[in-house]
This record gives C-alpha cells, structure tokens and sequence, in this order.
C-alpha cells in the first residue's frame, strides 16, 4: 500500500454523512442527560453541513472540541454519545495516510455510537453489537471504498476499539 490514499472531497464528504447519521442517533441519550448542552448537537450540524457542501474548516474543529469538552464532563452512556459527535465532526479530517489509525475517522462515530447505546442498555454487549450491524447496513459503497483502501482497524481502544473492529471486518467482507 502506498504512503498516500487518494481522497476526493466527495468522498470526504460521503464518510462524514456515514458518521453524521452514526451520531445522530444516539444524540437523544447525551440530551436527556444533558438537555440545555448543545455542543455534541452542535457537531452533528456541523458534520451535516460539510457532508451537503459546506466548508471544511474553523467550526468543525471547534464544534469537535466542544463535543470532546461535553463527553468528559458527563460520561457513560451520554459521554459515549458526545464522543460520537466528536468523531462525526472530526471525520471532514481524515487523512490520506496509509495508517490503520485513519479507520478510527471513518468508523469511530458509529463504534463510539454503539458504545453509548450498550451503556444504554445497562452494558448488554449486544445491544452494541445490533448498532454495529446498523451501521454495517447503512454503509454507501462509497464508504466501503474508502475503508478497502486503508490498513485494518488496529488493536487495542477498548470497547471501542473492539466495535471499530467488528464494523470494519463487516465492511471488508
């Protein structure tokens, strides 16, 4: 593999819708906890809008930074929530490097998404694991064309860690 996988902005633009929409479900648990905190909401517009044409630039980095700020300050199920609009926002950044560590762009609002609704569900794994296959369903081909181009997810993150796993040996498959 070389050193630099091509990505078009549009391609971009189609992974973060993928984690957008990963995102957006689970949004519901971070509100609950949290109803007058907008910050992971915040990241999901944000993802949404450079997923439909806007700008990559200033307000989705900070739109991610205040998702990240939300998730420590709560935890749990609503923090994992957060984490999933972090990474939706985020993934407008994933880089052309030949790095399994880029996976994390491509998959982290879906597995971070599945985390919060397995915390949801009183840490019932397979409440993880049905969100995973939920994904796995909503996954473009231009998504799974992008993820065939990097290295396999990598080990280690945990929980977390072993969710990115499973979707990205799904998609591959």
């Amino acid at each position: 593999m070389a050193d630099e996988i091509d990505l078009s902005m549009a391609e971009l633009r189609e992974i973060a819708a993928f984690a957008a929409r990963s995102a957006e479900d689970v949004l519901g648990l971070f509100a609950a906890e949290r109803p007058d905190d907008g910050r992971p909401r915040d990241a999901v517009v944000a993802a949404w809008e450079f997923a439909r044409g806007g700008r990559r630039g200033q307000t989705l980095r900070d739109t991610a930074w205040g998702a990240l700020r939300a998730a420590k300050e709560t935890g749990g199920a609503a923090g994992d929530a957060a984490l999933a609009a972090m990474a939706a926002a985020g993934s407008a950044y994933l880089h052309p490097l030949a790095k399994s560590t880029q996976v994390k762009h491509i998959l982290g609002s879906a597995a971070h998404a599945a985390r919060a609704a397995e915390l949801a569900a009183g840490g019932d794994r397979a409440a993880g694991d049905a969100r995973i296959g939920e994904a796995a369903g909503r996954a473009t081909p231009v998504v799974i064309a992008v993820l065939r181009r990097f290295p396999a997810a990598p080990s280690g993150g945990g929980r977390v860690g072993e969710l990115i796993r499973l979707l990205d040996k799904t998609l591959r498959q």
